[in-house]
């Protein structure tokens, strides 16, 4: 069960030759691999490119229909392994997962497969998860691009460019022998738009057709001596047909400008080309359509670079500037070599105006690029004040006024006073939340723990209100993280691992590993059913993934089978039964690697199987009970323990409705789900007894409404008595 259904979506992508498309970047690749004759895909989950994952299962009908095979990987290196099919047959594969993690993940095979190359087109479609929206460490793809000598597209953010990539990419793949990475900001992936279609098409060669006549090629084994000369074909041939297959096609663009005569120009990479022409805008540089007023060149294609274009562009310009996001500075470093070989008297500006790391935003290229003017061609932002546009005053520093009517952008500075910090946190009725708040109210018995967290929605407990957690060293790998702990003596090391991580490689490098080194540490295993973090797809364990997969594979059977013997299964939301499985762990005298299964399914996807549900339930006028849970105003003593072990986001605070109280008191609003982990936390805690429970009743019965007018009555009769007997004492 994903995220969301494309199901309707999807049936754009049976347009043919001439008809408009309209829709999100990620269907519009799913159209362009289609209209290009791909064979197979495959991949693995991760923002921002899990909705790719999403709209390929919602389309397998379609894929079958057109003999394309789909598959969701283990991993990213099973998915890069996938294009090993590549290698010998004239088979177009894609294959795509978030970078750079994924990547990183997938280095070997990749590696291996740039040092082979490919006979047919091999293309990677990455989700490059940069910037202030990102949830990772803050890396970019093009050093890999680099280091393997494997070819990088950044399109720019609109769908036919991103379509024309797509298509292209197998053709540059193809023309090189060489895999080509295709990378996707996180606003090219979901931006809306329009392109005209192209008739889908059949693979031209298929994997039957591989099977019935197999082909082997010495020369591409990844084994010395073949080794060597790969490496040598990477550089010689590969390369230069990859420059000219570039020049040929035109897949980078050259936007002359107004001020041509100007001698300055920027180079920008293709994925940032919204944002600058935005930036110029706002500077007064170009126009609502678009059109700037100084040269641009696009780097659709970001490695590698095509020298002559370069000298091209750069000849005869005083200075130009050179757009590219992220450290090291890659593309200006390369460029500088470019210009300094072909004696250019060109200065090139970078990150000398433009900052060295961070997401380059609007605001901070209008910055940015306004100091670049202001140094090498100050007439063009006077030119533009002088026409009414917007002028540069404050280019550099604070914020620029922007045109007639417009809001000017809020500084920095500004912004982060007025919008409160908002870490990021569980969900509505996590079934994660009460596990941690064991965790937490354990750690008061028998001390701090150290505890190795790892990717997934879990990684959210090192934030607060939980606030535990010494290190995240990647997915499913939060046991291997704790190794050199795990025979340290005195306390136990703690892990967390989720079932989407225990599937992707926690089963061999954390508990598998436990096992042989025999280590003597805890592992809390997750089990909501699903890879929650990336969307809610489906997994190994999930309990029903679907007719074309094979799920209800228990992990417990999966710990057992690779040599651990103790070994506990809890729900989570029995917090009681949770803290008992935690503290017998921790203290037994048996030594070995030992294991929680801490079973609960993921909130967001249950909500979205049942609701429906429910909803129709109702409207057929069924009777349907709906648990709420609330907090008693005259009872909560404003003490607020609740909300610091637990941090569920419907778990609030509001005024005392008591004239004679001054301290807020808790509030459970209208998004509560009815988990109970609220009133299960406070019960645990020996808190207080505020919490109660409602059952919101829909088509009610006679036998339902009779009760309700019996307990109204008897509730009534038992205030008024008690109101009776007060004023009798008082008087």
């Amino acid at each position: 069960m994903a995220e969301r259904s494309f199901k309707k979506e999807v049936e754009q992508l049976r347009l043919g030759a001439g008809e408009e498309f309209h829709g999100e970047g990620i269907l519009a690749v799913t159209k362009a691999l289609l209209q290009s004759g791909v064979a197979y895909v495959a991949g693995y989950q991760g923002a921002p490119i899990s909705h790719l994952m999403d709209v390929l299962g919602d389309a397998e009908e379609i894929l079958t229909e057109l003999g394309v095979y789909f598959e969701p990987s283990a991993s990213e290196a099973t998915a890069a392994a996938t294009l090993a099919a590549s290698i010998n047959y004239p088979l177009r594969g894609a294959v795509t997962w978030k970078s750079t993690v994924g990547t990183n993940v997938a280095s070997d095979a990749l590696a291996n497969l740039a040092s082979a190359g490919v006979r047919g087109g091999a293309l990677i479609i990455l989700g490059e998860d940069y910037g202030e929206g990102a949830s990772i460490m803050q890396e970019r793809t093009h050093a890999f691009a680099m280091k393997s000598q494997m070819w990088l597209l950044d399109p720019r953010p609109q769908l036919p460019a991103i379509v024309r990539a797509v298509e292209y990419g197998f053709g540059l793949s193809e023309a090189s022998n060489t895999p080509v990475m295709l990378m996707l900001r996180i606003r090219a992936c979901h931006v809306y738009g329009r392109f005209t279609a192209a008739d889908n098409r059949r693979p031209a060669f298929s994997a039957a057709d591989a099977l019935a006549a197999p082909s082997r090629d010495y020369s591409r084994i990844i084994l010395p001596p073949s080794t060597y000369a790969q490496e040598r074909e990477k550089i010689e041939r590969r390369l230069p047909a990859a420059q000219q297959f570039v020049a040929a096609q035109h897949l980078n663009e050259f936007i002359a400008g107004e001020a041509a005569t100007q001698g300055v120009g920027i180079v920008l990479q293709g994925g940032l080309y919204n944002s600058v022409l935005r930036a110029l805008e706002l500077l007064g540089c170009a126009d609502v359509f678009g059109s700037p007023s100084l040269p641009l060149y696009i780097l659709n294609v970001t490695y590698p670079l095509v020298p002559q274009e370069w000298v091209d562009f750069c000849r005869g310009k005083r200075a130009v500037l050179v757009v590219e996001e992220g450290q090291p500075e890659f593309i200006e470093q390369a460029a500088s070599h470019i210009v300094l070989r072909h004696e250019l008297s060109t200065r090139l500006a970078g990150k000398d105006v433009l900052p060295v790391q961070g997401e380059y935003t609007v605001d901070v290229l209008r910055r940015g690029i306004g100091a670049f003017l202001e140094r090498w061609a100050p007439q063009l932002l006077a030119a533009s004040a002088a026409a009414g546009r917007s002028p540069a005053a404050g280019a550099s520093a604070g914020a620029a006024p922007g045109p007639a009517g417009e809001v000017p952008l809020v500084p920095a500075g500004r912004l982060a006073a007025l919008v409160p910090a908002r870490p990021s946190g569980l969900c509505t009725g996590c079934p994660e939340r009460p596990l941690f708040s064991a965790l937490k109210l354990l750690q008061k018995e028998i001390g701090a723990l150290h505890i190795s967290a790892d990717i997934g929605c879990h990684s959210f407990a090192t934030l607060p209100p939980f606030n535990m957690g010494n290190s995240i060293m990647g997915y499913g790998l939060g046991a291997a993280g704790a190794s050199a702990l795990a025979t340290g003596g005195g306390k136990r090391a703690v892990a967390i691992m989720g079932d989407g991580g225990f599937w992707h490689n926690g089963l061999t490098s954390g508990i598998g590993n436990a096992v042989f080194n025999k280590h003597d540490d805890l592992t809390i295993i997750v089990d909501n059913g699903y890879s929650a973090a990336t969307g809610g797809q489906d997994i190994l364990s999930s309990r029903s993934p679907g007719p074309r997969r094979q799920g209800n594979n228990p992990i417990a059977s999966a710990v057992r089978g690779v040599g651990v013997k103790w070994l506990r299964r809890t729900h989570t939301y029995d917090m009681q039964g949770t803290l008992r499985a935690v503290r017998e762990a921790l203290t037994t005298r048996e030594r070995g690697p030992k294991v929680i299964v801490a079973e609960g399914e993921c909130q967001l996807n249950r909500q979205r199987r049942v609701r429906p549900q429910m909803r129709q339930a109702i409207e057929a006028g069924e009777r349907v009970v709906r648990e709420r849970f609330g907090v008693d105003a005259d009872t909560c003593t404003g003490d607020h323990s609740c909300i610091r072990l637990s941090g569920c986001p419907s778990l609030t605070v509001r005024d005392n409705p008591d004239p004679l109280r001054t301290d807020p008191v808790a509030y459970v609003d209208n998004s509560c789900v009815g988990c109970g982990v609220c009133g299960e936390v406070a019960h645990a805690a020996v808190l207080c007894p505020s919490f109660y429970r409602a059952e919101l009743l829909y088509n009610p019965g006679r036998l339902d409404r009779f009760m309700a007018r019996l307990r109204a009555s008897v509730i009534g009769f038992l205030q008024r008595r008690r109101e009776r007997l007060r004023l009798q004492h008082v008087l």
